[in-house]
């Protein structure tokens, strides 16, 4: 497309400039250019030896060369046959005539095929092919011709077809639904992207933290030896002169006397060897209790950081992403990067519905259950406020056992109780929105919501039940 200005510059002499603008896939791009065809500037620069076109300001404009046929070149089907490979079959069909001809695409020749119901390639069935493509294209402004768009096998891809029944045509419109649907869907990958990040950067941090603790738990496991350095080294300095040796050999008298080899640090003598042993036996001691503390903490916090991705990678909008974004910014592990992020995108951060007065709606999945309502939870703060806010006492309460999944409550009340198969059926949902949703034996945990509760001080989502049994399922969303 090419935009034509003119207009005055400093001296109210006439200028000339084009805007060209070529619409090719990835090889987009805007082009500014002067009177005489010169590049003042462009979008995307293009300098390099594998390109026929050089795209740089002061260079010549050269139109994008058409490596393609023109269809409309074919006069007859012998001059469209003529172009085509002789290997050409059902399958290789459609990308053989979109890599000949320009501006055909392989699902319109798809779409074409089903509309004539082709099922094998012959020259008859290329001929009508042929006449087929011909009459779209040469009738195009024939508005007696009606056209309608068809979804290409459900992707987000439209072909034109003709139609007898149509009468409605509106291209803008579905050319506007698709370029709404592919922005919306982009934004909601970018967004949920960085979010993930974010999450992502964190667990690897606790990793990494984990493995660290791990290597001192493992230096730990040798305490009890120093201790036995110390004590025999203790009982036995009676029996040498107090002089530096490298090593000592004593009878371990906890081992049935057996000889055994204690290394020396020979600048110090056998006393102060004894009291460094001591020394390194209690730092350890105090290290093991202070470091399997830490270790428990970083489980936690392992597990409630998973449980945030796996909501992250099944939720299916941007709303779905904010909830989650604003549940990780109240944690204290996340406030650094979720504070950086906000003030980098602040207009996407949305506000949840659900707030702290906890007094709002919310919205979490609904399922009916021969006649019984089954809830699930969306993300970790659905979660705490369905089970433990919105749910009666007496209803019965869903999760997944000791893998991360959303809580479910199955709505109870005084008239109907649930017979197992619906047990086993509301198990089942509950499996399928799990980590374990592509596993064939999932344990499903359920109990009246009464046994559910939330310790102090618990992440969002994270909860102790009582009084349950145990359903092996088979994960459906039904």
């Amino acid at each position: 497309m090419t935009i034509e200005f003119e207009g005055f510059d400093d001296i109210d002499d006439i200028i000339y400039k084009k805007l060209v603008i070529e619409l090719m896939g990835k090889h987009c791009n805007i082009i500014l250019l002067d009177e005489e065809n010169n590049i003042i500037d462009s979008l995307r620069h293009i300098n390099n030896e594998d390109s026929t076109r050089t795209i740089t300001p002061h260079a010549k404009y050269i139109y994008p060369v058409i490596e393609k046929l023109n269809f409309l070149d074919c006069l007859t089907f012998e001059d469209f046959f003529k172009h085509l490979p002789q290997d050409i079959n059902i399958f290789n069909i459609s990308k053989h005539i979109s890599n000949t001809f320009n501006g055909i695409s392989k699902s319109f020749i798809e779409e074409s095929l089903n509309k004539l119901n082709i099922k094998q390639i012959e020259n008859d069935n290329l001929k009508k092919i042929f006449l087929y493509i011909q009459e779209i294209i040469s009738n195009t402004d024939n508005m007696n011709l009606k056209f309608d768009i068809v979804n290409q096998n459900n992707k987000n891809d439209y072909i034109l077809v003709p139609c007898s029944s149509y009468t409605n045509f509106s291209l803008n419109f579905f050319i506007d639904d698709f370029y709404y649907k592919k922005e919306t869907s982009e934004e909601f990958k970018a967004y949920r992207n960085s979010v993930l990040k974010i999450i992502l950067d964190i667990l690897k941090k606790y990793n990494k933290r984990l493995l660290n603790i791990n290597e001192k738990l493992k230096e730990c496991e040798n305490m009890d030896t120093y201790k036995l350095f110390g004590e025999l080294i203790t009982a036995n300095l009676y029996r040498f002169k107090n002089e530096n040796m490298p090593c000592i050999e004593l009878e371990n008298y906890y081992d049935n006397n057996k000889i055994i080899n204690i290394p020396l640090d020979n600048k110090y003598n056998l006393s102060v060897n004894a009291k460094k042993y001591f020394k390194k036996y209690n730092k350890l001691k105090n290290t093991l209790e202070i470091v399997g503390t830490q270790k428990q903490e970083t489980i936690d916090e392992l597990n409630y950081i998973e449980s945030i991705v796996y909501e992250l990678e099944n939720c299916n909008s941007i709303e779905e992403v904010s909830e989650i974004f604003e549940e990780i910014s109240e944690n204290v592990i996340f406030k650094e990067k979720t504070d950086t992020y906000k003030k980098k995108k602040n207009s996407k951060i949305k506000k949840s519905s659900l707030t702290k007065n906890k007094t709002v709606s919310f919205n979490p999945l609904k399922y009916t259950v021969d006649n019984f309502t089954l809830l699930v939870g969306r993300n970790n703060k659905e979660n705490d406020y369905l089970t433990l806010k919105y749910a009666k006492k007496t209803d019965l309460w869903f999760h997944t056992k000791d893998i991360h999944g959303s809580h479910a409550v199955l709505q109870l009340n005084s008239n109907l109780k649930p017979n197992n198969d619906i047990l086993i059926k509301c198990s089942e949902i509950v499996a399928y929105h799990s980590k374990s949703r592509n596993s064939s034996n999932v344990p499903v945990d359920v109990c009246e919501v009464k046994y559910v509760k939330k310790p102090n001080g618990a992440k969002p989502g994270m909860v102790i039940y009582s009084n349950n049994i145990t359903l092996n399922v088979q994960p459906k969303n039904t």
